[in-house]
Parts: C-alpha cells; structure tokens; sequence
C-alpha cells in the first residue's frame, strides 16, 4: 500500500534519513520503533508532505506521493495525528471536528457518529474550547479529528505520550478496532506493552534507516536490547 524506496533526507547540512525503505502493507497495523532521535518522526513528517526529501520514493498504492503537496496527502485518504496533538485551542471541540468534513468523499454534512461511539466525551464537550480539555482529552479530539476524513490509513506519532493510563487503554482499545474493520494503522511507539498490544507487525529504526522488520511476535529481546535500550 506504502512503499517507501531509498528515501533521504537532510536537515541543512545534517542528514537523518539514510537510503531508507520501508513497505507498509494494507490492513497491517505497523510500530516503527527505535531510540529518541533515530528519524521517526522525520520520516512521518516526510511521508506527510510536511519535510521535503533529498532522494528516493513514496509511492501510494503504486503511485508517486512524494512529489505532491502536503495538503494533498488528506484527500488521498490518510489521517495523521501528530506528536503534541496540535489541535486548534481557540476552537470548540466541534469546529476542530468539522474542519476535516469538507474532505470526506461522500460530502457528509454532518459529523460521523461513529467518532462520538469511539470517543463519547467529546460528544460532551462540543462547545468547550480545544485549549480547555485535559491532555487525554485533547488526544483523543486529535484523533477524533483525523478519523472525521474517513481515511483508508492512519498515523499517529506517539500518541500515548503524556496521557494517563485510562486514555492509553482506551486509544489501544479505537486502534485495535480501527485495525480490524481494515484500516491501515502506522504508529510511532516508544512504549513496548502498547506497542505489543496493537502492533502487527515491527520496524525497528536506527540512525536514519530500518535495521529490523518483522511480525510483533519476534521482537525478541536481543533486538529490544540493541536498538531500543537506553
């Protein structure tokens, strides 16, 4: 579905990406880990348009992505929760939601309930302000925001950071539901347990490039002691 081919990336004159590859398959649930400061979210960023590349590839379901415009990759079908959640504080719950309508395929009016049966306090929140919920609130309002465009993918750069273990349990339990009506997850974990939970499959990164790649159940401890130990 993804196919990331030789990929780099510089950071003026620092490189972070290194020739990288990566395939993502559809319907997988995918955990890219590895060390603070490997390139995770640099590769996130560049496969959502938001970093340019130096070289290579992304390819979507066989055709490029890489050379089109980041506010291209929504309407091409992915959803991107970023790290730090980034919603609209001066906005009510609502306005945040309704911002993804206008992408949706079927032209739907109306907010999906189905947002609101994964997520049903923010059902109760409509009008607060985005700056006033909680940090578990806001990440699930962020969440609830890239699943509002209907999306055949979606990606979610630590989404459990800083959140108390209530919302963690709760957003573990929307990915594995998400995951199993279909969709395409990519996550950015650094939590093991979680990454254990929901995770398919594995790509282990270090210094730019992915150095394993597996299905969940042979992320083994050697490989856990070599690229994830602090």
């Amino acid at each position: 579905m993804i196919a990331i081919n030789k990929v780099s990336q510089h950071y003026n004159s620092s490189q972070i990406l290194w020739d990288l590859d990566l395939q993502i398959s559809a319907g997988s649930c995918t955990c890219i880990m590895g060390r603070n400061g490997v390139g995770k979210t640099t590769l996130l960023k560049c496969l959502m348009g938001l970093l340019p590349i130096s070289s290579g590839e992304i390819l979507l379901e066989g055709e490029p992505l890489h050379n089109r415009h980041a506010e291209d990759r929504a309407p091409a079908g992915i959803g991107y929760v970023p790290q730090g959640r980034d919603i609209f504080p001066l906005l009510s719950v609502e306005e945040n939601l309704r911002i993804g309508l206008p992408i949706r395929k079927d032209k739907a009016r109306q907010l999906p309930e189905k947002i609101f049966e994964l997520f049903p306090v923010l059902y109760d929140m409509l009008q607060r302000r985005g700056g006033d919920l909680s940090g578990g609130q806001q990440q699930q309002l962020a969440i609830a925001r890239a699943l509002v465009i209907d999306p055949k993918i979606l990606i979610l750069d630590e989404p459990n950071e800083g959140i108390q273990p209530n919302i963690v349990q709760l957003i573990g339990d929307v990915i594995l539901q998400l995951n199993a009506e279909g969709m395409t997850v990519i996550l950015v974990e650094q939590k093991l347990g979680f990454a254990r939970r929901v995770g398919k499959e594995f790509r282990l990164m270090e210094k730019g490039r992915i150095v394993a790649s597996d299905a969940m159940e042979n992320l083994n401890d050697k490989l856990i002691r070599q690229y994830m130990a602090v």
